[in-house]
C-alpha cells in the first residue's frame, strides 16, 4: 500500500547533504508554512516524550537542520544537542545563533555518544532518508539498524525516543520498524488525523525500557488548521529574535524560571551558552542587558 503525495519526495532526488543546500536552508528560515509545521511537530513529538513536569531535560535532536525543533525545546526550558548531514542547513543554524550544540554527522553510521547520555530523542522528517541507497555500499536494512542500536545505547534507560517521518508505502514503514525493534526498542507507531490527507503525521514511539502503553493520536482537526498545512507563502516571519515563535509570546516554562527575553538574567545566560560553544563573546560588564534610551 502506497500513501499518497502530491510532490516528488525529496529523498528521490539524491542524497540529503546535497539536497539541503544554501537554497534549501534559506526555505526553513524564511517560509513561514515550513516554520509553522515543524515547531508544530516538534511541540507533538515533545508531547509524545512525556517527559517530567517543570524540569529540564539533556535531549538529541536527529536530523536537527537549522535548529527549528531545537528552538522550540529550549523555549521549553530543554537543553539538547542536534545532529545533522547538511553543512549549509548547520551554518543557517549557526547564523540563527541557536542555543543546541550541533554535530555534522551521518545518523546512518550511528550516533557518536556516550552510552545514556540522553533523556529523550526527537526527529523531525529524517529517518526516511535512511531507506534511500545513495551509493553501492548503502544497504537501507544494515544503515538503519546501526542507526536504531546507537540510539538505544545512547539514550538513558527507561528513555523515549518520539521520530517524526514520512513513510512512502507500508512497506517502508515495516523496514523501519523492524530494524527498531531488532536493535532493542518497543513501542509503535502513532498516527495523527489519520482520516486527513492533509495533516496526516506519522510519529514512531520508541521505549528504551520496560514496554509502555502506547499513545493514542489525534482525531479531530479544524477545517482551518487543515487548509493552513496545504497553505504555501514565502512571507517572511516577523521574530524579535530567533527563539521567539511570535512577537508577544513568553514561554511558560522560561517565565517561571525567571529568564524574561531580552533581561538581564536572559542574556547572561546565553552568552555563557555561547562560550561553553568555544564562541568569541565580549565581557560582561554592568552595562549588559540593560535597556538602552532611544535616540532622537
Amino acid at each position: 500500500m502506497a500513501f499518497c503525495s502530491r510532490r516528488r519526495r525529496p529523498e528521490v532526488g539524491g542524497p540529503p547533504e546535497l539536497y539541503y543546500d544554501k537554497s534549501e536552508a534559506l526555505k526553513y528560515m524564511r517560509n513561514s508554512r515550513m516554520i509553522d509545521i515543524q515547531t508544530k511537530m516538534a511541540s507533538r513529538a515533545l508531547e509524545l516524550l512525556d517527559l517530567p513536569e517543570d524540569q529540564p531535560c539533556y535531549l538529541l535532536d536527529i536530523g536537527c537542520g537549522t535548529g527549528l525543533s531545537g528552538d522550540y525545546l529550549s523555549d521549553e526550558g530543554h537543553c539538547w544537542v542536534g545532529i545533522d548531514i547538511s553543512v549549509a542547513m548547520l551554518d543557517a543554524a549557526l547564523d540563527r545563533n541557536t542555543d543546541g550544540d550541533l554535530l555534522l554527522g551521518d545518523m546512518g553510521q550511528g550516533i557518536p555518544f556516550k552510552p545514556g547520555s540522553f533523556d529523550g530523542c526527537i526527529s523531525i522528517s529524517a529517518v526516511q532518508w535512511l531507506c534511500n541507497a545513495n551509493k553501492k555500499s548503502d544497504i537501507p536494512a544494515k544503515r538503519l539498524y546501526c542507526f536504531f542500536s546507537s540510539l538505544y545505547s545512547v539514550l538513558a534507560r527507561g528513555a523515549r525516543a518520539v521520530l517524526q517521518l514520512y513513510p512512502e508505502n507500508t512497506e517502508q514503514l515495516e523496514l523501519i520498524t523492524t530494524q527498531a525493534i531488532k536493535a532493542g526498542f518497543t513501542g509503535g507507531v502513532v498516527v495523527d488525523y489519520p482520516n486527513s490527507t492533509k495533516a496526516k503525521k506519522f510519529y514512531l514511539c520508541l521505549f528504551s525500557g520496560p514496554s509502555t502503553c502506547l499513545p493514542k493520536g489525534l482525531n479531530e482537526i479544524k477545517e482551518e488548521e487543515e487548509s493552513k498545512e496545504s497553505t504555501f507563502t514565502n512571507e517572511r516571519p516577523f521574530y524579535l529574535s530567533a527563539h521567539s515563535l511570535s512577537p508577544a509570546r513568553v514561554p511558560y516554562k522560561i517565565a517561571r524560571r525567571g529568564l524574561v527575553r531580552k533581561s538581564r538574567k536572559w542574556v547572561l545566560e546565553k552568552k555563557n551558552r555561547c562560550r561553553r560553544q568555544g564562541q568569541e563573546v565580549r565581557p560582561d560588564t554592568k552595562y549588559t542587558g540593560r535597556k538602552r534610551k532611544p535616540r532622537f
